[in-house]
């Protein structure tokens, strides 16, 4: 017999509206980035922990308001005058204090921006007021900002998210194994991400089912 041939495909990431999931640990933020003609300033912060939906909600929202989609880290001044002329995400501003040709970028392309009053959607972990920019303007200029805050999931988000990481990759667990996760789990969608990833090539690898038995076998190795 033919020895089967084992393709590791990357997931297939889904990031329409309709396949972002609202709960209310959500809600709100979704709320306030889809209320943009109300922005103050033509600005907002939208923060939260690693894998909480922020590139999602960007897609999302540029996809709504025609922005452009720019790494915080990739900015630089000759970007700023196209980009200033359009609706923006900034996403990962937060990873640029220590990098001061980003900040200076990001410090024109606010003030071009707001000039020509065009929305600004910022992103990154924790609150703006400790992200501790080494350029003071650039810091002022983003504490002005409104706030959309993503919170840590609930349990019916959690297993939503799982559900549908599952889907991306186009496992089919059995219904009882998503339950026993979340109830196993650390409370973060970084972790729904990494067990999903371990249990897909898993079940790839030896050519397995998805059931709670197997979900369990294959946890105790790493957890």
């Amino acid at each position: 017999m033919a020895e089967q041939l084992n393709f590791d495909l990357p997931p297939r990431t889904a990031l329409g509206r309709d396949d972002f999931l609202i709960s209310p640990s959500n809600a709100v933020a979704v709320s306030m980035i889809d209320r943009t003609p109300a922005w103050s300033l033509h600005k907002m912060v939208l923060c939260g922990p690693s894998g909480a939906g922020k590139t999602h909600l960007v897609h999302v929202w540029a996809k709504d308001v025609g922005a452009r989609i720019v790494d915080a880290a990739a900015l630089t001044e000759d970007m700023v005058p196209a980009l200033a002329n359009t609706p923006v995400a900034l996403e990962d501003l937060d990873q640029i204090a220590q990098n001061a040709t980003a900040q200076a970028a990001a410090f024109h392309l606010h003030n071009m921006m707001f000039a020509a009053q065009m929305p600004l959607l910022m992103t990154g972990t924790g609150a703006p007021n400790l992200w501790c920019m080494g350029l003071a303007d650039l810091q002022s200029r983003i504490d002005a900002a409104g706030v959309a805050v993503l919170d840590a999931p609930d349990d019916t988000l959690l297993a939503a998210v799982m559900a549908k990481l599952f889907h991306d990759r186009q496992v089919q667990p059995a219904s009882d194994v998503i339950p026993y996760l979340v109830l196993r789990m650390d409370r973060s969608f970084e972790a729904a991400r990494q067990i999903v990833a371990v249990l897909d090539h898993a079940c790839l690898t030896e050519q397995r089912k998805l059931t709670r038995s197997y979900a369990a076998t294959v946890l105790d190795k790493i957890l």
